[in-house]
């Protein structure tokens, strides 16, 4: 009889609470906003953090309050600002198409200090010996650290260096996050001349140190026609508001680190 009578207090304590618990979760229930739902489900939900913020549902929130752009989500491309836009009510401009570029096209043109025999992670290797496996300082290690980060399978190692195949990139910047070294960088796809190499080293330094480096000789910068390239710290930086992209600079490179982006 008291196992009997247990039971059934229990079971009416347990009921009582249940009723509590449902009528605190509606006195105290936030009400969904129907706007960040239909701006999370037009994104890509990658939680690639390309956006400036770590998830699809903050970028969401954010751009709900106001504090973002719909043209801020990299992966998404043309149709999904469109979608965000329209969601939003807001009129949105053209959005530009960014892609990784990899600052560095020594590979196996770039020489050894000495053989690496550890962890096959780029940040592993900048740990030890100066920084890098390389004698050049500046370029890519070539442990395809980056490639793992890449979700979309656009960044491969060809002869020993980091190369990104635009078609597939979708501009989430997650490699140029994850490099080391700092030389992956967002780019517009817009046909302009840009040099590859980023050493600063002089021209007689960088050449003992990588094949393919800029030597600084000028020969790219004496040959534009639009004046759109110039020398700082040993190195030709290209002006893409004046070039053109005739591709003359990249005919007259000796050590071809200059490419159209």
């Amino acid at each position: 009889m008291n196992i009997f009578f247990a039971i059934v207090v229990l079971g009416c304590v347990g009921l009582l609470t249940g009723l509590l618990l449902a009528f605190a979760s509606r006195l105290f229930a936030v009400p969904e906003d129907t706007v960040v739902k239909e701006l999370l489900e037009a994104l890509p939900g990658m939680n690639c953090g390309g956006c400036g913020v770590a998830t699809c549902a903050a970028f969401a929130a954010a751009l709900r309050g106001g504090r973002a752009e719909a043209g801020g989500c990299p992966v998404g491309g043309a149709e999904v600002t469109e979608r965000l836009g329209a969601i939003l009510g807001v009129q949105i401009g053209k959005n530009t198409r960014l892609t990784a570029l990899v600052r560095c096209s020594g590979g196996l043109r770039a020489y050894n200090k000495y053989a690496y025999e550890g962890l096959t992670d780029c940040h592993a290797a900048m740990r030890i010996g100066g920084g890098s496996p390389k004698e050049c300082p500046y370029g890519c290690i070539g442990l395809g650290t980056c490639v793992a980060s890449c979700p979309w399978g656009a960044i491969s190692l060809i002869d020993g260096v980091a190369v990104v195949d635009q078609a597939k990139c979708v501009g989430c910047s997650m490699c140029e996050r994850e490099c080391p070294k700092g030389i992956i960088v967002m780019k517009e796809t817009v046909g302009k001349a840009i040099n590859r190499c980023c050493s600063e080293a002089p021209g007689a330094v960088a050449r003992k140190q990588c094949a393919a480096a800029c030597l600084g000789c000028r020969l790219c910068a004496k040959n534009c026609p639009h004046q759109a390239i110039a020398m700082e710290n040993n190195l030709a930086l290209v002006d893409p508001a004046k070039c053109k992209g005739c591709g003359l600079c990249i005919s007259k490179c000796p050590a071809n680190s200059l490419v159209l982006s």
